[in-house]
């Protein structure tokens, strides 16, 4: 059984620096595609970053590019998202997934695998 758990969230204030990560399990990770995904209060959920299987081919959403960094560690089944000079409206849950998608894809339905969230405050 396929698990994805998330964890590095925090409330930290604009400027600031976080980095999640993503733990998996129960499915052969260095396989698959991952992304991160994130939701605001009274919003769906969107595109934040998505890496192929071996780490290339690294592809963001306009509001984080230049900021946010996703990269993965096959040896250790971990995903993670390095976000810097963080923003108020980075607040957010934030999702990791996992796609058999053997292409770039921004689209949560093409996501197999799905964590449970971690929150992100930013306070201004």
């Amino acid at each position: 059984q396929a698990q994805l758990v998330e964890s590095g969230g925090g409330l930290v204030q604009a400027g600031d620096s976080l980095r999640l990560s993503c733990a998996a399990s129960g499915y052969t990770f260095s396989t698959y595609r991952m992304g991160w995904f994130r939701q605001a209060p009274g919003k769906e959920r969107e595109f934040v970053a998505t890496i192929s299987w071996n780490g290339g081919g690294p592809y963001y959403a306009a509001s984080v590019k230049g900021r946010f960094a996703i990269s993965r560690d096959n040896a250790k089944n971990t995903l993670y998202l390095q976000m810097n000079s963080l923003k108020p409206e980075d607040t957010a849950v934030y999702y990791c997934a996992a796609s058999r998608a053997y292409g770039t894809t921004s689209s949560s339905r093409d996501y197999n695998y799905w964590g449970q969230g971690t929150q992100v405050t930013v306070s201004s």
